[in-house]
């Protein structure tokens, strides 16, 4: 997955008046289900930790993790279905087809479409300019249009690049913020991710931080949009 960084918008919902002094960390996983996403539910429980899986469709061997990790307590939201950017940022129209697409996928294990998304690369990705010039301008004004709510990231721990475990820990650790929106990854390739999800846990556990699932009070990470 390309990951972009750049500006950061944050925000509470109205809901909160922002006067919580709870520190909380929410884990957050793209890319799955995958064989690494049973590891990656079975640390969680260990810890006592909820996290949320922004699902992709390719790999239906492991579809049957999506109601598996959402009957543990975990958040289910959508990321695409092919993850391809040339396709899913052709057009406004393929995007939602590419949208709608997955949200069948979680609709035939849970019942229903989640609320929540995250764009592929983000909200903040340039890719998409390749494709079609200021999709991202329109899109992140339609998905909320259309009642979602879409997700980025204030931390990423790097293993979207391909990073070794020791570096995917070290970026995934920071007393800088008050409430941490963490990329990870939870495809088939990103062992390195499970190999080093015990000591982010234990950090953040040792700093007094809460692990959250996102729902529709969480705080929302929003990158700058450049396309």
């Amino acid at each position: 997955e390309e990951v972009t960084s750049g500006e950061v918008s944050e925000h509470t919902p109205e809901s909160d008046p922002g006067q919580e002094t709870i520190h909380k960390v929410y884990l957050t996983f793209d890319d799955g289900p995958s064989a690494n996403t049973e590891e990656i539910l079975k640390i969680l429980d260990k810890y006592n930790v909820k996290a949320t899986f922004f699902i992709t469709g390719e790999d239906e061997s492991h579809r049957y993790l999506i109601k598996k990790a959402y009957d543990a307590g975990h958040t289910i939201g959508l990321h695409t279905y092919s993850h391809k950017y040339s396709e899913v940022y052709a057009s406004v129209d393929a995007y939602f087809e590419d949208l709608n697409k997955i949200g069948k996928i979680a609709e035939e294990q849970l019942g229903f479409v989640p609320c929540f998304i995250r764009f592929p690369g983000g909200a903040s990705n340039k890719v998409s300019a390749q494709y079609c010039k200021g999709i991202m301008s329109r899109l992140v004004e339609l998905v909320q249009e259309k009642g979602y709510q879409y997700y980025d990231w204030n931390l990423d721990s790097g293993d979207g690049a391909g990073k070794g475990t020791d570096e995917l820990i070290r970026n995934s650790r920071t007393d800088k913020l008050n409430h941490i929106m963490l990329l990870c990854h939870d495809a088939g390739a990103k062992h390195e991710t499970v190999e080093a999800l015990p000591s982010i846990i234990e950090y953040y556990q040792q700093k007094g931080y809460e692990f959250r699932a996102i729902d529709r009070e969480s705080y929302v990470v929003h990158h700058k949009v450049n396309n």
